[in-house]
C-alpha cells in the first residue's frame, strides 16, 4: 500500500486544535503562552507555547483515536524502508538504551564497538548488561578511530558464542561509515540482531550518492537523530526495526521503560515535518548541499595549514568502509594549533560555532539548511584563523596514545563499577586502579574512560594533557581532573 508523503499527521492535529479553539484544563500550565513569563513569550515567541499542547487529550482525544502519532511512525517508516518506527522526545541517548535492552538483559552479553556513544556506556551501567568491546579500526597517523570491521565482529562472536547481539556507531561523528551489510550477515548467521547507532545518519536514505544507511542494509534496529544531520527539534529521535529478531512489542516496552510520559508535540512535530520535507523534496535538498559541501571541501583546502578529510583519507585497507562528506571535518595542526584553540578562536572572534572538536580537528557541518551565504562566512572566518594562527602561542601538546595504548582492560561489569565502593584519588596515584567513572572528550562524547577499566598511564596523561590544552570533560567528577574517582580497594 503507498503512503501519500504529502501528509504530515502531527502538523495537521495541531491545526486542527487551533482551529477549533480547545480550550485546555490540562497540562501544560502556560495555558497556550497565557501563563508564560512575558520576557520568555517575547525572546521564544508565542508559536513555541502555541505548539506546546498535550500529546493525548490534547492534540488526540484520550483514547488517541486519531492514530495521530501512529500515523506519523508509519509514515516514518515508509520513508526510509523500515516496518515499525517509534519516535522518541528524549534525544538517540535514550533511544539507544531502548534499544539495547531490547537486544539484551542484565549480565547477558552484547557485542558493542569500543567507539560507542558515552550513551550506550550508560545503558550499560543502568542495566547490568556485560559488554563485549570490538576494537574499532584505528588510524595511526591521524589518531582516529574508525568502525569496526565485520571480521572484527566475526572474531567477537566466536569467542563470545553467548552474545546476544551486536551494536555499532555508523556513520561516526566524523562521517566515517561501517559496511553495515556484511556485519548483519555476520549477526544474521546466528540468529542475533544487529542495532546501528545511526544518530548521524538521518540524511543517509534521501540521497544516492550517500552511504547505506541500517535499514536498507539489513540492520534489525537503528537509532536516528533527527536534530544532527535532519531539520528537527534539538531530542527529536527515532528508533526503527525490521526483521524477525526482536519483537514490536517488546521494543515499544523496553522504549516505554525510559521515554516520557509527557511527550514534547513541538518535537513529534519537528520530526514528522521533516519527514515530509525529505521524502517529497530530499533528493533536491541534500544534492544541492553536496554540491556546497563539495565547495566549501575545495575552498578551505586551498588556505595553507589547513586540510579538509576526505575519501581518500577515511576510506581503505583496515579502514573505513564508506565516507560522508557533510561532516566537513577540518584538520587544522599544519597551522601548528589544536582544535580547541581553533573553536575557540572562531567563536570568539567570527562568531561561528565549530561542531566537532578535538586534539587538532574542527567540524564544519554542512546540511541542507546551508546555503552560499552561510559557507561563506565560514570560508572567509577560516581564512582569518589561518592568518592568525601564526602569532597564536603554541598549544600544550597532546600526548594521545597509540592504539595498543588506548585500550584498557574491563576488569569489572560498568554497572558493579560505577554503583560499587569508590574513593578519590589524585590522578598520579590512578594507573592499575579501576575506574567508577564515565570521562568523556565532548563533543563527540566517546568515552576515554569507562567504569570498571584498569586505568593506564598513557590514558592519564592523554587525558591530563587533553585537560590542559582545552578538551572539554563535562562528565569527570574531580574539578580540574585533579583526582579521579576510583573502585574502593577491597
Amino acid at each position: 500500500m503507498s503512503m501519500d508523503h504529502g501528509r504530515a499527521p502531527v502538523l495537521e492535529a495541531l491545526e486542527e486544535y487551533h482551529r477549533h479553539g480547545r480550550l485546555g484544563f490540562t497540562p501544560p500550565g502556560h495555558k497556550q503562552a497565557r501563563g508564560a513569563d512575558p520576557a520568555a513569550r517575547e525572546i521564544l515567541g508565542d508559536a513555541v507555547f502555541l505548539g506546546d499542547v498535550l500529546a493525548s487529550g490534547g492534540l488526540d482525544d484520550r483514547l488517541t483515536r486519531g492514530r495521530v502519532l501512529e500515523r506519523a511512525q508509519q509514515l516514518m517508516a515508509d520513508a526510509v524502508h523500515a516496518e515499525h518506527t517509534f519516535f522518541s522526545t528524549c534525544g538517540s541517548s535514550l533511544s539507544v538504551k531502548a534499544a539495547m535492552l531490547s537486544a539484551a538483559g542484565p549480565h547477558e552479553k552484547l557485542l558493542i564497538g569500543r567507539d560507542a556513544h558515552k550513551s550506550v556506556v550508560a545503558g550499560l551501567i543502568l542495566s547490568g548488561i556485560e559488554p563485549v568491546w570490538v576494537e574499532p579500526r584505528w588510524d595511526t597517523g591521524r589518531r582516529i578511530a574508525h568502525p569496526p570491521s565485520a571480521a572484527e565482529f566475526e572474531r567477537a562472536f566466536e569467542a563470545h558464542p553467548d552474545a546476544r547481539g551486536a551494536l555499532v556507531t555508523s556513520p561516526t561523528p566524523y562521517g566515517a561509515c561501517a559496511d553495515l551489510r556484511s556485519v548483519a550477515e555476520v549477526c544474521h548467521r546466528r540468529s542475533r540482531p544487529l542495532i546501528v547507532d545511526e544518530a548521524w545518519g538521518a540524511h543517509l536514505p534521501f540521497h544516492p550518492d550517500l552511504p547505506s544507511w541500517a535499514m536498507d542494509a539489513g540492520a534489525d534496529i537503528c537509532v536516528t537523530s533527527i536534530h544532527k544531520m535532519g531539520s528537527g527539534l534539538e531530542q527529536g529521535s527515532v528508533f526503527h526495526l525490521r526483521g524477525g529478531l526482536v519483537p514490536p512489542a517488546l521494543l515499544g516496552m523496553r522504549a516505554d521503560l525510559l521515554g516520557t510520559t509527557s511527550p514534547s508535540v513541538l518535537i513529534l512535530a519537528g520530526m514528522d515535518a521533516w519527514r515530509r520535507q525529505m521524502a517529497l523534496r530530499g533528493e533536491e535538498l541534500l544534492g544541492a548541499a553536496l554540491e556546497l559541501a563539495a565547495g566549501v571541501r575545495a575552498a578551505v583546502e586551498e588556505i595553507d595549514g589547513m586540510h579538509v578529510h576526505d575519501r581518500a583519507d577515511f576510506c581503505g585497507p583496515g579502514l573505513a568502509d564508506d565516507f560522508d562528506p557533510l561532516p566537513g571535518v577540518v584538520d587544522v595542526s599544519g597551522l601548528g594549533i589544536t582544535g580547541y584553540r581553533a573553536a575557540d578562536w572562531l567563536r570568539a572572534e567570527r562568531a561561528i560555532d565549530a561542531h566537532l572538536v578535538d586534539h587538532r580537528r574542527i567540524g564544519a557541518q554542512i546540511t541542507h539548511g546551508d546555503d552560499r551565504e552561510t559557507t561563506g562566512e565560514l570560508l572567509s572566518a577560516l581564512r582569518d584563523l589561518g592568518r592568525a594562527a601564526r602569532d597564536m602561542p603554541r598549544t600544550p601538546e597532546v600526548e594521545v596514545p597509540l592504539p595498543g595504548e588506548l585500550r584498557m582492560e574491563q576488569a569489572l561489569l560498568p554497572r558493579d563499577a560505577f554503583f560499587g565502593p569508590a574513593e578519590n584519588v589524585p590522578l598520579s596515584e590512578a594507573a592499575g586502579r579501576l575506574a567508577a567513572e564515565m570521562i568523556t572528550p565532548y563533543p563527540p562524547g566517546i568515552p576515554a574512560v569507562l567504569p570498571g577499566e584498569r586505568l593506564t598511564g598513557p590514558v592519564l596523561r592523554y587525558l591530563r594533557t587533553g585537560h590542559d590544552a582545552g578538551m572539554n570533560l563535562p562528565d569527570a567528577s574531580g574539578p580540574g581532573l585533579d583526582t579521579m574517582r576510583v573502585v574502593a580497594r577491597e
